[in-house]
């Protein structure tokens, strides 16, 4: 029998090497070199393509094209249409990931169930040449009785929802061909195969060909297709990075496992705004939208304490308060510390610098921890300014203005430069009861809002005055 070739393929970017290599010579990852049996090339591989191929081939003007808004299919959860950009879209493909156990397939599964009651009570929901209707959930991890289990612990009520547990690509196409459901889940991309490759579910290969040929069914279907994906040690899908590239929405689902709530993040979306956040709690019935996610974000002190900043954050259209902790103490060591928890531990370093240099305030002899309360991430810059004053109010042991809010972000020289959507940041810290804001000068807005004292900055030493001065 004749041996069958092998190569090494890199597992994220998917280039190809005769031998194994340490580093990928492609992409500069290191350890990603995965030994995979190399396929024969298929030989109508082309014909597979014809179908879609066929209708946008032709060459049109740009002009010539009519724009129109793709409509919605809401799915029930108001936390999670806003991450979807107000629900699933025809034809659209979401890939969603995240640990195990943090509650992906409870999402989707209570998604699905007001989907199908929503498609059943419809009047007329099929048409010629559309999806007839209908919600598909294929399961490749449990069995049936186990999905039907986990709907029973929920309480969710009795839909037409289908159920089909099978890993077999062509037996699942041949299935939706034949259903045309109007939604569909494939609960884990990962656990696929196709019968005409040889490497096991899982690899390279299949993820990326199973992936494909799900996504060519979406689009020429209409069917709205929901993908599952594993997630490695260091939080990011497993797999060829082109998974990411073929689908419309990156989803990625966060939060502690100790903890109540969980967050779902819009990473890439077509439909939609990117950055999008939605914030569930995980209660017996499964997860629950929170209406005022700021409240999570925020520690409920009895009486002042130091360290403590609040942050007006913007999170895709989205305005959050989070509260910024820092703790700052004597270092034991002759290297300091610097820890943060949320945030990027980089700017944490960039604002030390900037603080002794511009503001004559000396920490290289102390251990500097900051942390975002709640198990949020934050990455925009504009929360430098929250982290430098709850590093001050540590390391002075002053507690913070009571009902004090700030956002900006603090360059190399020590300007404040302004953030986005300035104005509706503080709207919603007046909502909310807050009653001054540090902002930088160029987000001051032209006209005062109500029960809210502003006090432009443009400078890190100003702000620092202007911090004392309202103690």
């Amino acid at each position: 029998m004749a041996r069958s070739k092998t190569a090494f393929v890199c597992t994220e970017c998917g280039a190809q090497a005769l031998r194994w290599q340490g580093q990928c010579p492609q992409c500069q990852a290191w350890n990603t070199m995965v030994e995979t049996v190399l396929e024969p090339a298929a030989p109508a591989a082309g014909s597979r393509f014809s179908a879609l191929a066929g209708e946008t081939s032709r060459l049109q003007a740009l002009s010539a094209l009519e724009p129109r808004e793709e409509p919605r299919q809401p799915t029930g959860l108001d936390e999670f249409d806003r991450v979807l950009g107000g629900g699933l879209v025809a034809g659209g493909v979401v890939l969603i990931g995240g640990d195990p156990g943090i509650g992906k397939s409870t999402l989707l599964l209570q998604a699905l169930s007001n989907l199908a009651a929503g498609i059943a009570a419809e009047p007329g929901s099929a048409q010629p040449g559309k999806p007839a209707g209908g919600v598909v959930y294929v399961s490749g991890e449990e069995s049936g009785e186990q999905v039907a289990l986990r709907a029973q612990r929920l309480q969710l009520p009795h839909t037409p929802l289908q159920m089909l547990a099978e890993i077999n690509l062509e037996r699942i196409l041949h299935t939706l061909r034949e259903v045309r459901p109007r939604v569909a889940v494939i609960d884990s991309i990962q656990t696929v195969y196709s019968e005409a490759l040889q490497s096991a579910p899982g690899s390279v290969a299949q993820v990326r060909e199973c992936a494909a040929q799900l996504t060519r069914f979406a689009k020429q279907s209409g069917t709205s297709l929901i993908l599952v994906g594993h997630v490695t040690k260091d939080g990011t899908l497993a797999g060829p990075r082109v998974l990411e590239h073929i689908v419309d929405t990156v989803l990625y689902f966060e939060g502690d496992t100790h903890s109540s709530f969980r967050l779902v993040r819009a990473f890439k979306n077509r439909f939609g705004a990117v950055n999008e956040l939605g914030v569930f709690a995980m209660t017996e019935r499964g997860l629950r939208g929170v209406s005022n996610p700021s409240a999570i974000f925020l520690s409920q002190h009895s009486q002042q304490v130091a360290g403590s900043c609040v942050l007006i954050t913007q999170e895709g259209t989205r305005p959050l308060l989070v509260e910024i902790q820092a703790l700052v103490d004597a270092s034991q060591s002759p290297n300091p510390r610097r820890l943060s928890v949320g945030l990027e531990q980089t700017r944490l370093a960039m604002l030390l610098a900037v603080m002794h240099r511009h503001a004559g305030i000396v920490c290289f002899d102390q251990d500097v921890f900051v942390n975002a309360v709640g198990g949020v991430k934050i990455t925009e810059p504009a929360a430098d300014l929250a982290i430098l004053f709850a590093i001050v109010s540590s390391l002075r042991d002053r507690p913070l203005k009571r009902g004090l809010a700030v956002f900006g972000e603090v360059g190399l020289a020590g300007e404040i430069r302004p953030a986005p959507r300035g104005q509706e940041r503080l709207k919603e810290a007046a909502k909310l009861g807050f009653d001054t804001a540090i902002v930088p000068r160029a987000n001051a807005p032209k006209h005062a809002i109500e029960g809210l004292k502003l006090i432009p900055v443009e400078r890190v030493e100003e702000a620092l005055e202007a911090l004392r001065t309202i103690d």
